[in-house]
């Protein structure tokens, strides 16, 4: 993953999300469209300026199903979500 020159702005955080499994438990394949939901976890990428925010770029974190806003970077999907969005930081 390349380097990004994006700074969110305020209480946002830029989150770069993981690919869906494509892969089920029992070993079958899944093809793209079966998996229309997009994962609820994700690295962070960038944050704003904000005192309120409590994560740190590197970390991986869980984040709301339906928060944030859907973006597209060089071809690369990211999430502008607000610092509230984020549920929990995964060690």
């Amino acid at each position: 993953m390349k380097k990004i020159d994006v700074k969110p702005l305020g209480e946002n955080i830029l989150i770069h999300p993981e690919k869906p499994e494509q892969k089920t438990a029992a070993g079958i394949y899944l093809p793209d469209t079966a998996s229309q939901e997009r994962s609820q976890i994700g690295k962070v990428m960038a944050i704003g300026e904000s005192d309120k925010i409590k994560v740190k770029t590197g970390q991986k974190v869980i984040f709301k199903r339906y928060g944030g806003e859907e973006i597209k970077i060089e071809g690369e999907e990211y999430l502008i979500a607000n610092y509230k969005d984020i549920l929990a930081v995964i060690k």
